[in-house]
């Protein structure tokens, strides 16, 4: 599923890795326009789009509380979250991190259960 994003009169879409909306309206057969979050899984050919194009791109779109960059060569997970003063960045490298968008809690230890770690 393509994520629409219009900004500045100009309209772009991307495909994260996963994304997660809940707006009853935003409900096109091919994207979606009102995420509340989105998730990459970094590699090596697009960790560096994911952290500053997708990241400038996503932090427009007014329904987005949380965007996620997933490492798969290392155990840690930066959260970019929407708070009331603006963007905050949090880096997780165990334990728990929190999803606002979903009212949960996402254990480290269920993301990387199948990876091994050198």
């Amino acid at each position: 599923m393509k994520v629409r994003i219009r900004q500045a009169g100009e309209e772009a879409f991307y495909y994260p890795d996963l994304l997660l909306a809940c707006e009853p309206d935003d409900r096109a057969d091919y994207y979606r326009e009102k995420p509340c979050l989105l998730i990459e899984v970094l590699s090596d050919t697009t960790e560096r789009i994911d952290r500053r194009e997708k990241l400038y791109a996503y932090t427009a779109i007014p329904s987005l509380r949380e965007y996620l960059l997933v490492a798969q060569d290392r155990r840690q997970v930066d959260v970019y979250r929407r708070t009331e003063t603006g963007w905050v960045h949090e880096t997780h490298n165990e334990g728990a991190l929190w999803l606002d968008c979903l009212d949960t809690d996402l254990v480290l230890d269920t993301i990387y259960e199948d990876i091994e770690q050198g």
